[in-house]
């Protein structure tokens, strides 16, 4: 699956004094369009959808901190709450409203969060499997005692410190691992994702471009109550999206999708957690149809 147009134009923007890169699609001109990867993931992930949209959007896809080619955070965690205030600030900065929000996993999150602050400034979100574990997991973590919640967590930081990067010999090792993680991917797909999200060594082996500390979550998840406040709050189109080969669990089933006013559901079989990657020309059509008030 190879790109046909000339790729996005690579900008950078500043958020908590941290250096935090995006590309630019072009089309300055068009309704304004964002698009949020997921965690260890990278904007470079969206060029096939970017490519199918960029006539009708102007695009933007920045790399959340940690992640890409954007500055890793010293001495802090990475928090969701930080997420969602590096994409205030990249939109507040580039004066990017109304604008359509589009986010997978982490992003989808992200999206929903910063539609819930300021409804006023969006025009459609689109959530790709955005709500992380199922609430039962969620609920069964919740009644740990904070004590122990901590516990974990400081030894999940510990370890990340002594946790060594791991290289692969080749660009071609580091596509097999990436095919090995998602079996959906064509050969020429993770190609694509290796190249932008890997670099090169010194000595010419391949890493991964994320921060290890990225795998590390909060031991005080979001709350529950104050995310459904949230997402009463978008008063926009919204779509939510899952494959149903993924581990994610269905929003009308588990009862999160009631907390919506204005939501769309669907479930789009044959893909898994990457849905548009798995199924990418599905997922363009429900995408095109949900945009165009189909």
């Amino acid at each position: 699956m190879q790109m046909e147009v000339p790729g996005p134009a690579s900008h950078v923007y500043f958020s908590q004094r941290l250096r935090l890169h995006y590309v630019d699609w072009g089309n300055e001109d068009a309704p304004p369009l964002l698009l949020v990867h997921g965690n260890r993931d990278h904007c470079r992930n969206w060029d096939w959808v970017a490519q199918s949209l960029r006539d009708q959007y102007h695009i933007i896809a920045p790399d959340l901190r940690g992640h890409g080619d954007s500055q890793w955070v010293y001495g802090s965690n990475y928090a969701m709450i930080d997420y969602v205030y590096d994409i205030a600030q990249l939109l507040d900065q580039k004066e990017l409203s109304p604008i359509t929000l589009i986010g997978h996993s982490l992003g989808g999150s992200i999206v929903l969060q910063y539609a819930g602050i300021y409804p006023e400034r969006i025009s459609r979100v689109v959530s790709i499997e955005g709500f992380g574990p199922p609430p039962q997991m969620i609920e069964e973590r919740a009644v740990q005692p904070a004590s122990e919640r901590m516990r974990g967590w400081i030894a999940g930081v510990h370890a990340m410190a002594s946790r060594v990067p791991r290289c692969y010999p080749t660009l071609e090792d580091a596509v097999a691992r990436m095919q090995e993680a998602n079996p959906h991917l064509s050969p020429d797909q993770a190609k694509h994702l290796t190249v932008h999200g890997t670099h090169q060594n010194e000595d010419g082996t391949f890493t991964w471009k994320f921060d290890n500390y990225v795998r590390v979550f909060s031991p005080y998840a979001f709350n529950s109550a104050d995310a459904h406040e949230m997402w009463s709050r978008i008063s926009c189109p919204t779509l939510l999206i899952r494959g149903t080969e993924s581990w994610a669990s269905d929003p009308v089933a588990d009862g999160r999708s009631v907390h919506f006013p204005n939501l769309e559901v669907q479930n789009i079989g044959g893909a898994g957690h990457w849905v548009h990657h798995d199924q990418l020309d599905r997922f363009l059509e429900v995408v095109d149809c949900f945009l165009d008030g189909k």
